[in-house]
């Protein structure tokens, strides 16, 4: 097989520039406009999507696979309990293989390193469906989402309430590289660590120890479980330490007049939430749900394809 350029990956969110996500956006709204209408659009007729699953999933299995479809293409899904993967082979070794066999790869796992040495010996595109550190398909649904409802993200600010988790941090990356501001507030023992989120800076980043400070004047309210994959084990301690991190319609209220309550699901109402935000008139996390396929198949399409400007 001849030489190949080298892929373009997606393993955290600033592996794009802003002017990618600008057009990864603009594309996402063309392709979700044309799936709204009914309009066939297969560009990734006869690529193939290889998705490689460690941990479980509702939404990125489904968001990808039907995604993939959509475009013309198709999606194949693959437990590591069911590949010698799950036998212990090197992670090298799969890339080398898997990568002559299809056209882009998507990963859901544990460590960021994983996926990192997947990429590293990957011929096509590597795609970050989750890793302990990073959710970037997760941030680059949400941000379209505030986009669709609200206008540019630039200059505003969101308001994270609870885990410094691998969604906080990947919002804080974003913050960065689009130039917003994200007030984070954890409980004490879970604070932001610089270093694990890829941080450069704090210019658009600040800790607030009191959740309701942080959601002050916010144009967006967003939030996660209390307990992420892989910590069950803590859930207890975990409930009684973020008690007082619960958005609920007091934490709304401090937000600007029209602020947007997000959360990337599943959610726990009655713990991180209260049923009367997730399911009131701020909350737009059923768009956020559904957007994160569009906005997934604008970054196939473009991590594939390169710019289609039509």
């Amino acid at each position: 097989m001849p030489p190949m350029s080298t892929p373009k990956h997606f393993l955290q969110f600033k592996d794009l520039t802003r002017e990618e996500f600008d057009h990864v956006f603009t594309r996402t709204r063309i392709i979700k406009d044309r799936y709204q209408r009914y309009e066939r659009y297969w560009p990734l007729t006869d690529r193939t999507l290889v998705m490689i699953f460690e941990k479980a999933s509702t939404r990125t299995r489904l968001s990808f696979e039907a995604g993939m479809q959509q475009l013309g293409g198709s999606a194949i899904y693959l437990n590591t309990r069911d590949t010698q993967l799950g036998r212990g082979e090197p992670v090298e070794d799969a890339a080398q293989v898997m990568s002559r066999m299809c056209d882009a790869v998507m990963i859901r796992t544990f460590e960021q390193e994983i996926i990192e040495r997947f990429a590293r010996h990957s011929r096509v595109p590597v795609i970050n469906g989750l890793t302990n550190e990073y959710h970037p398909c997760q941030i680059m649904a949400d941000i379209y989402t505030f986009i669709e409802h609200r206008g540019d993200i630039r200059g505003k600010t969101v308001a994270w309430i609870g885990d410094s988790n691998n969604v906080c941090n990947t919002w804080l990356q974003a913050a960065e590289l689009l130039d917003f501001n994200v007030h984070v507030s954890t409980p004490p023992g879970y604070e932001v660590e610089p270093e694990r989120a890829g941080l450069y800076g704090t210019d658009h980043y600040e800790h607030f120890g009191d959740p309701m400070d942080a959601a002050r004047n916010a144009d967006l309210v967003t939030t996660d479980v209390w307990t992420s994959m892989g910590f069950e084990a803590e859930n207890e301690e975990r409930c009684r330490d973020f008690h007082d991190w619960q958005v609920d319609a007091d934490m709304m209220r401090v937000a600007k007049p029209g602020a947007l309550f997000m959360h990337c699901l599943p959610a726990h109402r009655g713990e991180e939430v209260t049923a009367e935000v997730i399911d009131g008139p701020h909350s737009v996390v059923w768009d956020e749900a559904g957007n994160r396929m569009h906005t997934q198949k604008a970054l196939l399409e473009y991590l594939l394809l390169g710019r289609i400007d039509s």
